[in-house]
């Protein structure tokens, strides 16, 4: 597995980390929780018919301190806005997964022009007193792996320090990729996105993880009804919240033959 080629772009003054690979029509991919602290098979796959490209959200690994500056989540949209302008993927598609899939919805609902096709994977952004999410940071952390991935061990891996980390920041830089994802989607990742969703236009899927434990499957269709009732729905089998790590060839397969 090649290395993608990484760059940064400034966002508020900030840098962030954008990693590009492969060949064909762009491809934005907007991570899931925990964000990408390593370049995954997931991103391989697509990188297979698409020029993959991959914006650090600020806080994420790769992403610097850019997220302390974000007080309001119209600071966070407007962000996302400009790092998916200046990674040059303005008008492509994009794909969001879970903390990523509520920002990629929310670009193509309040700034239409800036998504052609879009594909989410469990995205945050919804709450149902009647059948509620997990609140991933009120987890023990031991408790983690097997809230984000039907197979523990692949989050494990993903959140492993890569060779050569720092072992005194690298645990700081995991636990600052989780408080911009609080900052950002507290309290239980609700942040009324119903109210927005019907704004979206672009053909839109919506993907999920048959045994995800952080949001249950049964959002996915209030996610489909909300967006029109045009998007179309799939289930993921043997794959959890973050299914991209579980099932990876499974997603990118559905992903592409979405987006054509």
């Amino acid at each position: 597995m090649s290395e993608p080629a990484t760059t940064t772009v400034e966002v508020n003054g900030f840098p962030c980390r954008v990693w590009t690979k492969g060949s064909g029509p762009k491809l934005g991919v907007l991570a899931g929780f925990g964000g990408l602290p390593r370049w995954i098979p997931f991103l391989d796959e697509l990188a297979k018919a698409r020029t993959v490209i991959v914006p650090s959200l600020p806080g994420y690994p790769g992403g610097a301190l850019g997220h302390t500056a974000l007080d309001t989540h119209l600071d966070w949209l407007l962000a996302v806005r400009q790092l998916l302008d200046r990674a040059g993927l303005a008008g492509s598609d994009l794909l969001g997964a879970s903390v990523g899939g509520s920002f990629a919805a929310e670009m193509a609902a309040v700034f239409p022009g800036t998504v052609r096709k879009l594909a989410l994977i469990a995205p945050f952004g919804l709450f149902d007193e009647a059948d509620p999410a997990a609140d991933p940071w009120a987890q023990r952390r031991d408790n983690v792996p097997a809230l984000m991935c039907a197979d523990p061990k692949k989050w494990e891996a993903l959140v492993a320090p890569p060779e050569g980390a720092n072992s005194i920041e690298w645990p700081i830089e995991m636990v600052r990729a989780a408080e911009a994802a609080a900052r950002a989607f507290w309290p239980l990742g609700n942040t009324r996105l119903e109210k927005r969703l019907p704004l979206i236009e672009a053909a839109t899927l919506v993907l999920w993880g048959e045994a995800d434990r952080v949001l249950p499957p049964s959002y996915a269709k209030k996610f489909a009804t909300a967006i029109n009732g045009a998007a179309r729905t799939q289930t993921i089998p043997n794959a959890g919240h973050l299914a991209y790590l579980d099932q990876p060839e499974a997603v990118a397969k559905a992903v592409l033959d979405h987006l054509g």
